[in-house]
């Protein structure tokens, strides 16, 4: 068989031969795994306004894109795709309403201000700054900040699902589990559950179309068809506003937005290269291109119309069944290109069902309560013996969902680890740049008008 092709350099070819069957299957394996983003990001998307069929096409072609440049410029079996916990952070926090607790931008500027986010991304990655950024932070608070997001989403999934309700006094009790929403959503998520229990990689795919059909057959939601004609992209292509995202009480949401996808992808790439054994003395060969590649996926995305893009942890599940090189990102690729003549599935998926006050969305709801699950793992990783690291990350962790806001878990998480850091005589272990951030968000607090 032939070596690939070389795609930058001849030093840097991957060493391995090319095993067609391996990578058309490890490529189908890897879009089985993430396509649930297919259904959710549409979903969490349209509580802002946005057209859900635009965003469903903007999240096939930016991803198609980035994936294909990942393949073909990095030569990585990585796909690339809009990251659970930044579109909620763009949804709920950014756009969403000031009276539940967001800032109340439009969907417009916060696309402009994801933008800005990610030329930063790319301008860092282009001159190797970015993997040396991603050092100051300690590590107990990088898996504390995905414990968080994964609580965060998990709430939304439990919220979604009806399993919990606004309550007085308590803010928040169970929910109506007499509610056929409801019901169909915890069947939903314990059928997912099992599915990875039982290690299916189409785990989340399937429960989330079985829990449609539940619904469809429930008569909670219509039923749209099978495949149609991509929606139409002009609802929001181009229509991001870049011009009002440069406002002083935007900085704030860029610095998320960048400080987001500065270790995101990092720790993905890490990950799945050390399964797939691409690293080369500890080190990710073509990490240049890599980084960069997320970055102008999310530049792209944004101007199609979705949030940030980032290397995605399922192709683990791909580089399991095989994969190794860029080709298997081509046919991943394809297979999200193909996905756009399936609207009427992403459709139903982002159907409200009214429980009294409240909007449901059942088929959705089982997806971010597993992707939850998943993303608290690495609250396994932290050193809970080292109080100053064990208290921040806990301060990080639970702020996050108690505020509804990914913002203030990592503020208080910075602010308590920097103080902690000092009070024990061991400030010259932290990066002065940690100590900066802690110091604007204090500063943040200090002229917050509530």
């Amino acid at each position: 068989m032939a070596r690939i092709l070389p795609v930058t350099e001849p030093s840097q070819v991957l060493p391995h031969r090319v095993n067609l069957r391996a990578e058309i299957i490890g490529g189908v394996t890897t879009f089985v795994t993430l396509s649930y983003i297919i259904f959710v990001q549409p979903a969490v998307l349209a509580t802002t306004g946005m057209d859900p069929g635009a965003v469903m096409t903007a999240t096939c072609l930016s991803s198609a894109f980035a994936t294909l440049l990942m393949g073909l410029w990095a030569n990585y079996p990585i796909a690339v795709a809009p990251a659970m916990g930044h579109n909620f952070y763009f949804a709920f926090m950014v756009a969403g309403p000031v009276a539940a607790g967001g800032l109340g931008y439009s969907w417009q500027v916060a696309l402009g201000a994801n933008c800005i986010a990610g030329l930063i991304f790319l301008l860092l990655s282009l001159v190797g700054l970015r993997e040396r950024l991603v050092d100051i932070i300690p590590d107990a608070l990088k898996h504390a900040i995905a414990a968080g997001i994964g609580l965060l989403i998990a709430l939304v999934g439990f919220e979604w699902a009806g399993l919990v309700r606004p309550a007085p006094g308590t803010f928040v009790a169970l929910g109506n589990l007499h509610h056929a929403a409801t019901l169909v959503a915890v069947g939903g998520t314990a059928l997912t559950a099992i599915l990875v229990a039982r290690a299916n990689r189409g785990a989340i795919l399937i429960g989330t179309l079985a829990t449609g059909t539940a619904a469809v057959a429930f008569g909670l939601v219509p039923y749209h068809g099978l495949m149609a004609p991509p929606p139409s992209l002009a609802p929001t292509f181009a229509h991001l506003d870049i011009v009002s995202a440069f406002q002083p009480d935007l900085v704030a949401v860029i610095f998320i937005l960048f400080f987001l996808g500065l270790f995101d992808t990092v720790g993905t790439l890490i990950g799945v290269a050390e399964q797939a054994g691409f690293l080369e003395n500890g080190k990710l060969p073509r990490a240049r291109e890599a980084m960069a590649t997320d970055a102008i996926g999310t530049i792209v995305g944004t101007v199609m119309g979705t949030s940030t893009l980032t290397a995605y942890v399922e192709s683990a599940a791909g580089v399991h069944a095989g994969a190794r090189t860029g080709l298997a990102n081509v046919v991943t690729a394809a297979l999200l290109l193909a996905a756009v003549f399936f609207s009427p599935l992403a459709q139903v998926a982002g159907e409200g069902v009214r429980m009294g006050d409240l909007t449901l969305y059942p088929i959705v709801a089982p997806a971010l309560i597993i992707v939850g699950s998943f993303m608290i793992r690495g609250i396994a990783r932290i050193d809970w013996a080292d109080a100053p690291a064990g208290i921040a990350s806990f301060l990080t962790i639970v702020t996050m969902p108690f505020a509804f806001s990914i913002t203030e878990g990592i503020a208080f998480g910075f602010i308590a680890y920097a103080a902690l850091m000092l009070a024990v005589g061991r400030g010259r272990e932290v990066h002065p740049l940690l100590y900066l951030f802690a110091v604007l968000f204090v500063l943040r607090y200090a002229f917050l008008v509530s």
